[in-house]
């Protein structure tokens, strides 16, 4: 595909997911962590218009000078930014402009691209296509959360959500370790803090052959797991008696004591076969506790996704969607791990503004891996380091168990 279709598919894509909603329901933000749909959308041009039009078209006049503050998210080294928890005030540029703002900017982009353009422009431009899909999958995130809100539980999608299959049994996948190279390795695109690739120990492990279910994380909420201080973290027992937590976020118990979850199909009968999801690290982490098991290392899950090293039970289709081997390592929601987001020995920042991409969020955070039901098709790959805080519980985020 050329960069001239890649861009074009990306950013359509962006604008579909905004088809279901209403211009009410782009300019809702129902927490500081979550963003209107209406500023995903703006944000993302923004950063083209930013980084690429502002240096490499001729003549360059910004679409609204005003935009440059509201639409800019964390870089500092850009200059003023409106502040993120008061996104939803933003009721001016309405939708209609936002649309218009889009189709100015990539019409511009369009231009660059027919005249025949330099390296460093197509590097840039294939991050902020990265950089789209990233809040593509936001997108649905906090548009799940924002319609969580509404007592109506208003669906997204209209459509049914089919019954998950019978989860297979949980089977243990062993892995002899040793040292291993860690990080991205080939030509195609990645994240900085993805590198630099480097050797690492890793010690003999096993990993959960699939992902946490509903039925079994219902087990531990059944026997008490919410109850019992010596299964959590010291942090993550404060916060449960802070907010008072009992269940995943988007569960709920009916009249009758039957449970439910919010989707994006909207309020649903529980499916127990369903990975288990929207999960703090300190619920991952009390679950594994309670299963005699514990989170895998970033390094052990990278390393069993890539097939690296011997399995001492055979043949092992790494990452398989079916039968033998590991399964949903990708699509279904972002696996915890137990490492700090750190960086990789010898990681350095880009120079300039973009350097504040990744590397400055390396503090108070967890890697997560893989991918979920909400990351546009083509993001994922082996490598690929997410990030959030111990306490996130608003993104499709899941659990691997590893021994």
């Amino acid at each position: 595909m050329s960069m001239r279709d890649l861009y074009d598919s990306v950013r359509k894509r962006s604008l579909m997911l905004a088809e279901p909603l209403s211009d009410e329901d782009c300019g809702a933000q129902s927490m500081p962590d979550a963003s209107p749909v209406k500023w995903h959308l703006a944000h993302t041009t923004w950063f083209f218009e930013t980084f690429i039009l502002e240096r490499f078209e001729e003549g360059f006049a910004p679409f609204h000078p005003a935009f440059r503050v509201l639409f800019n998210s964390y870089y500092n080294g850009i200059g003023e930014r409106h502040p993120r928890a008061q996104r939803s005030l933003l009721t001016r540029p309405a939708m209609r402009e936002v649309r218009a703002y889009r189709a100015d900017v990539d019409a511009r982009v369009a231009r660059l691209l027919a005249a025949q353009p330099d390296d460093d422009l197509l590097r840039l431009l294939e991050l902020g296509l990265q950089h789209e899909q990233q809040h593509q999958e936001l997108i649905l995130t906090d548009v799940k959360h924002m319609l969580a809100q509404n007592a109506m539980w208003p669906a997204y999608i209209d459509s049914a959500l089919p019954r998950s299959p019978s989860a297979a049994p949980l089977a243990w996948i062993a892995f002899d370790g040793g040292l291993a190279d860690i990080g991205h390795a080939d030509a195609g695109f990645c994240f900085d803090n993805e590198l630099p690739r480097h050797r690492q120990y890793v010690a003999p492990f096993a990993l959960a052959s699939r992902l946490v279910t509903n039925g079994e994380y219902l087990a531990f909420i059944e026997a008490g797991g919410y109850r019992e201080p010596a299964l959590w973290l010291s942090e993550g027992w404060e916060r449960v008696c802070e907010l008072t937590l009992a269940h995943p976020l988007y569960w709920q118990r009916d009249a009758h004591g039957q449970w439910h979850e919010f989707t994006l199909h909207g309020m649903l009968p529980l499916d127990p076969a369903r990975p288990a999801t929207h999960l703090s690290l300190y619920e991952a982490d009390a679950f594994a506790h309670w299963m005699d098991a514990r989170l895998p290392t970033e390094a052990e899950w990278e390393v069993a996704c890539a097939g690296i090293g011997t399995l001492t039970g055979g043949l092992h289709p790494a990452c398989a969607p079916q039968g033998e081997g590991l399964r949903q390592m990708f699509g279904a929601c972002w696996q915890w791990t137990s490492s700090s987001y750190a960086p990789y020995p010898g990681y350095a920042c880009a120079p300039g503004a973009l350097g504040e991409y990744n590397g400055k969020f390396m503090l108070n955070q967890y890697v997560l891996r893989g991918s979920s039901c909400a990351t546009p098709p083509g993001h994922a790959r082996a490598s690929y380091r997410n990030f959030f805080p111990a306490g996130a519980r608003w993104q499709f985020t899941g659990i691997r168990l590893a021994r």
